[in-house]
């Protein structure tokens, strides 16, 4: 895991969002400085997209764990999230082509 110079000043934060049982995405983690660095190893560990953007990061956190996101982030994240989508298509059709059935 790459380490932080100055791991106190980083921050990251978890959205989940499952359109059948969400109104809106939800804060699942939240951190500063070791426990950022955490959150970013397990979203690397587990093929998760990581996505830098530190005014979000700055707003997101204000909530608390398992708040929905506010209204006002709703265009930004889906924005996020239709570029993570994309990322996991694009990654889906790389498999297909270099493994064809």
């Amino acid at each position: 895991m790459k380490e932080y110079k100055n791991y106190k000043n980083i921050k990251a934060s978890a959205l989940r969002y499952d359109k059948e049982k969400e109104d809106a995405p939800i804060l699942i983690a939240k951190g500063q400085g070791k426990i950022a660095e955490k959150i970013i190893e397990i979203a690397n560990k587990e093929n998760i997209p990581v996505v830098k953007n530190k005014a979000l990061a700055d707003i997101l956190d204000k909530l608390d764990i398992y708040d929905e996101i506010p209204p006002e982030l709703y265009k930004v994240v889906a924005r996020l999230f239709a570029f993570i989508y994309k990322l996991n298509e694009k990654a889906s059709e790389d498999l297909k082509f270099k493994h064809p059935s």
